[in-house]
């Protein structure tokens, strides 16, 4: 159970630091500067991270079994976080921002998961697109 729990609260605890500090960024510097100093420490974070958690420590070797996923991967972090710092930005409220965020993310990859990965959608999980739709509408109404 606890294998499953960790990595939820993980990402409990990170999400919650990190739309804390988008929302919290100084309206006066450029984003592109701010996410640079961003990945500057996340990259510095990484890989003393990588040398404390990897036993043959041969970080070479580890890029080279990269793909182009690893780089999609970059770019779209870089999309999301511009894309919540604008978010902040034009004034949505922390406690709605992400809210809404999650809730359309969640149907987008219910379609996903169906036409990419062959994942079922049943009329349950249809239904509660409809459902989260309408709570969207609620919430910034």
């Amino acid at each position: 159970m606890w294998n499953m729990l960790w990595p939820i609260l993980v990402v409990v605890a990170a999400n919650t630091a990190y739309n804390i500090s988008a929302k919290s960024t100084p309206v006066n510097i450029n984003l592109f500067a701010s996410l640079s100093i961003t990945y500057l420490v996340a990259m510095i974070f990484s890989v003393m991270m990588y040398f404390l958690t990897d036993e043959k420590k041969n970080l070479l070797l580890e890029l080279s079994k990269a793909n182009w996923t690893t780089y999609a991967l970059g770019i779209a972090i870089v999309g999301l976080e511009f894309g919540f710092l604008c978010v902040y930005r034009a004034g949505w409220k922390i406690s709605i921002a992400n809210l809404f965020a999650s809730i359309t993310l969640a149907c987008v990859l219910l379609i996903v998961g169906f036409l990419l990965y062959n994942e079922s959608l049943s009329l349950h999980q249809i239904l509660g697109m409809g459902v989260c739709a309408a709570g969207l509408v609620m919430i910034v109404i």
